[in-house]
């Protein structure tokens, strides 16, 4: 079973095609976003609330990068709308 897959044992979302494909970390980076948009779905979070998290100042990512990050977000939950 696998426990960090809020979606086992229901059809895996479509990931949005975002990068060509073969890129194993992009490929990796997309998946991950699937999976936080289907947690925030199963959490009953709006896009807006997952977009908040996002751009939440941490360590890991400087302001550019987490407002990119946020519109790839924000096309992704709509894809997968």
């Amino acid at each position: 079973m696998n426990a960090f897959n809020p979606t086992y044992g229901q059809p895996r979302p479509r990931r949005a095609e975002l990068v060509p494909s073969g890129e194993g970390l992009i490929d990796s980076i997309a998946d991950a976003i699937t999976v936080a948009i289907a947690a925030a779905r199963a959490k009953g979070q709006s896009l807006e609330d997952l977009t908040a998290e996002v751009l939440a100042d941490d360590n890991l990512l400087d302001g550019e990068s987490r407002r990119w990050l946020s519109d790839v977000v924000a096309r992704t939950w709509e894809q997968l709308h």
